[in-house]
C-alpha cells in the first residue's frame, strides 16, 4: 500500500491505494469519478483517456502510484464555472455523442489532438483517433465534432491573440 498525493481536476487528494491499482480503477473507485470509462482494459480502445501534466494517457495502462504528484484531469473536469468545454459543446451540437459510452475518452483524445494539431482536416482526426474505439456509427458525428471543435478553438485563439 502506498498513499498516492496527486491533484485531480484541480483538487489535491491523497488516498492510499495498493501499489498494483491502474489509475482507471484509482479514479473510478477510490475517487468516485465515474466518467472515465472502463472499455476493454488493455489500452485498447480508449474508453479510459485521462490528461496527465496535459497530456492524454489511457489511465488502464499506468498505475496511479506512478502518476504521485502529477496533474491529472478526468472528463468531469472539463467544465468551467457551469460552462462546457469547447470540445463538449462541438460533441453536443455534432450528434457525436452516439451511445455515450466512448465519448469521456474520445473529447479527451480531441482536446489534447486540438492543442497539440489545432485546426485539422477529417483525414488528420481520423488517424489521430486511432486507439479510440467507437462501435456505433464509424466515427462520423465524432470525427465533425472534432473538426468543429477544432475550427471554433483556433478561431477563438486567433481573436484572442
Amino acid at each position: 500500500m502506498s498513499v498516492v498525493s496527486l491533484t485531480v481536476n484541480g483538487k489535491p487528494v491523497s488516498v492510499e491505494t495498493e501499489d498494483r491499482t491502474l489509475l482507471v480503477y484509482f479514479l473510478r473507485e477510490q475517487l468516485r469519478l465515474t466518467g472515465t470509462h472502463i472499455g476493454c482494459d488493455t489500452s485498447q480502445c480508449g474508453a479510459c483517456v485521462v490528461h496527465v501534466d496535459g497530456k492524454a494517457v489511457k489511465s488502464c495502462s499506468v498505475f496511479a502510484v506512478q502518476v504521485a504528484g502529477a496533474q491529472v484531469t478526468t472528463i468531469e473536469g472539463l467544465a468551467r464555472d457551469g460552462k462546457l468545454h469547447p470540445v463538449q459543446e462541438a460533441f453536443r451540437d455534432n450528434h457525436g455523442l452516439q451511445c455515450g459510452f466512448c465519448t469521456p475518452g474520445m473529447i479527451m483524445t480531441a482536446v489534447d489532438m486540438i492543442r497539440r494539431n489545432g485546426a485539422m482536416d477529417r483525414d488528420t482526426i481520423r488517424h489521430e483517433l486511432e486507439g479510440n474505439i467507437c462501435r456505433c456509427t464509424g466515427y462520423v458525428n465524432i470525427v465533425s465534432a472534432i473538426e468543429d471543435a477544432s475550427k471554433r478553438m483556433t478561431e477563438s485563439a486567433e481573436k484572442a491573440a
